[in-house]
This record gives C-alpha cells, structure tokens and sequence, in this order.
C-alpha cells in the first residue's frame, strides 16, 4: 500500500473561505467552507481531472495540512 500524500489549496470569496483536500490519486476530498461567521461547512467531495485547472481559474493557491486541519477540529 503506498502512503498518498494530499494536497491542499485555498480560496476567499467575499469573505467566504474555502479549503481543499485532494488525494491526487484517486482525486477523492474534503471542502471546508468557512462563512464570516467562523461557522464551518465540511464536504466530501469526488473531483474531476479538471479540478487542477478548475482551481487555477478561481484563483485558490497552495496551501497546507497544517491550516487545512486547524480549520478542520476548530481550531483556528
């Protein structure tokens, strides 16, 4: 079994975040979806090949597991 390793992206729109968790793999994942409230939104998701360029086009950048999973237990 390999170790996959995600990767992770985000965006802001008006105030809304969005986080992404993609396993480049199976291009399986999780969308976090953090409103002005802090109130946080958790979607599994299953991504087309497009995905990559589809974010590109939204303007989201890298990010990390690090941020991604603060956001994800609540913590930040």
């Amino acid at each position: 079994m390999a170790t996959i390793i995600h990767q992770y992206y985000k965006g802001e729109f008006e105030g809304i975040k969005v986080l992404v968790q993609i396993n480049p793999e199976s291009l399986r994942g999780v969308e976090l979806v953090i409103d002005t409230a802090n109130n946080i939104k958790k979607t599994k998701r299953v991504f087309d090949t497009d995905i990559y360029d589809d974010l590109a086009a939204d303007n989201f950048i890298e990010s990390s597991a690090l941020e991604f999973n603060l956001y994800l237990k609540g913590l930040k």
